[in-house]
């Protein structure tokens, strides 16, 4: 029975079955506290994101928590607020004591201290020794979108959410590389500085814009939903219509992306395969797997959905 609680890998499926049929028909929990004294571990894994108010980040933890179920594992969410200072605090307090691992996704650059723990590295970040990093090919997925702006026939293309972050210069990237493979003039782009992305700051930074320049763009490529929902709400106050004046189109596909009116064209990451990859390489590093020591940088799918804020 303890080989099929504790995951042991050289369990037959149909034994495991059999064991985990009686284990449910009576009830059985696990008692984690004397699990942690006998092994050395806890049974908990640390998930440290900036902030759990924006949409993606709480499907994130949504997926991430199944994963690691799968494992047997409990998952603690710790929010750094976007801010380095507190992902520093928290990777170096007494969090990172309670768990066995844990799985970042990075506010800037390799974060303190992560080299030393097992680790799994969400998103972008520069490599960091022993630490595996998990995500999508963010220049791929803005190619894609901004390359689907063009097709609809778009040539003035505004790139929004620029900063001083790896996963806005690789989305950049993305829409400049298909801006010259489609031989398009001078880059339009506004820099996004207040901070983490979000529909309020595109609102205001878009009605500016707006304001200010007699001719708009006729696409916006948003570095992220809540950037692109800011942007509709601007274009509509402003007057214009979606796509028929101004196109937008983001990244994420959160939640509330499907019923924005119009609904918004955008990338969806598979979150419940990024999260699988991540947990699974994360227990890797908690067993000392030698396959999950240095450095390893895992693409999961992506995939475009067209909607009415580009094609009407």
């Amino acid at each position: 029975m303890s080989n099929v609680v504790n995951n042991y890998a050289y369990v037959s499926d149909e034994m495991r079955a059999r064991v985990q049929a009686s284990l449910d028909e009576l009830g059985y929990q696990m008692d984690y506290l004397a699990r942690g004294l006998r092994s050395g571990r806890t049974g908990f894994v640390a998930l440290v994101v900036p902030s759990l108010a924006e949409p993606y980040f709480a499907a994130l933890a949504e997926s991430v928590i199944r994963a690691a179920r799968e494992h047997r594992l409990s998952v603690l969410v710790e929010t750094t607020g976007n801010a380095p200072e507190i992902e520093r605090e928290v990777l170096q307090g007494s969090l990172t004591r309670m768990v066995d691992g844990v799985l970042l996704n990075a506010v800037a650059g390799p974060a303190p201290g992560i080299a030393e723990l097992p680790a799994v590295i969400l998103g972008e970040s520069p490599p960091v020794a022993n630490a595996p990093q998990v995500g999508i090919d963010n220049v791929a997925a803005a190619r894609t979108v901004v390359q689907h702006l063009i097709d609809c026939g778009h040539r003035r293309i505004l790139a929004y959410g620029n900063q001083d972050t790896e996963t806005a210069r690789l989305r950049f990237e993305g829409y400049r590389q298909a801006m010259t493979e489609a031989r398009l003039g001078r880059l339009l782009n506004l820099d996004y500085d207040s901070g983490p992305w979000s529909a309020e700051g595109a609102y205001r930074d878009v009605a500016k814009l707006l304001r200010r320049r007699a001719r708009p763009p006729e696409a916006i490529f948003a570095f992220n939903d809540s950037l692109a929902h800011g942007a509709l709400r601007a274009i509509r106050d402003h007057g214009l219509a979606v796509p028929g004046d101004v196109a937008v189109a983001g990244i994420d596909d959160i939640a509330m992306s499907a019923f924005s009116e119009p609904p918004l064209t955008t990338v969806a990451p598979d979150l419940d395969e990024l999260a699988r990859q991540a947990v699974g390489l994360l227990v890797d590093r908690i067993d000392g797997r030698p396959a999950a020591h240095g450095f390893t940088r895992m693409l999961t799918p992506f995939r475009l959905v067209v909607r009415g804020s580009t094609v009407a």
